[in-house]
């Protein structure tokens, strides 16, 4: 049975930004081995990329296209706002609180992202892991592709 994943969208831009080369090879090797997982992404991921240049756009539009695209739905929302709430994620990076909610709210276990800002934290996964149990939904791991 395949492992479900998350992708947000820094994984996918990674794929393509050469300014850090380790990350970069990083996430070509994970990418090599992206069909033994039940991918998800949502339209967040999709709306954030059409927000890239082109050709870029165009790149990571191809590389998701076998992905399953999740919505956001209320309760979707509702949940990324307890995290703001719970001062998880600031006010100013609520996409990162939707990307969290959306694999917590669709019982997805890992959220893979090269964000260290404000995802792949001890604090975050912590906190994240608290709220998901205070409001019975399943923990997530935040990782990045090479912790996978």
């Amino acid at each position: 049975m395949k492992t479900n994943i998350y992708l947000d969208t820094t994984v996918i831009s990674a794929l393509f930004d050469k300014r850090t080369l380790e990350r970069l090879n990083q996430t070509q090797q994970f990418w090599k081995h992206i069909n033994e997982y039940n991918v998800f992404i949502s339209e967040l991921v999709i709306d954030e990329i059409k927000r890239a240049s082109q050709p870029l756009q165009d790149k990571m539009l191809e590389k998701i296209t076998n992905f399953t695209s999740l919505s956001i739905t209320d309760e979707v929302q509702y949940l990324a706002e307890l995290y703001i709430k719970n001062e998880i994620f600031p006010e100013k990076y609520f996409d990162d609180a939707l990307h969290t909610a959306l694999a917590s709210t669709n019982q997805i276990g890992i959220l893979l992202s090269w964000n260290f800002t404000h995802l792949v934290k001890v604090k975050t996964r912590r906190m994240v892991a608290l709220i998901n149990a205070i409001h019975n939904y399943n923990p997530v791991e935040i990782i990045s592709p090479p912790e996978l």
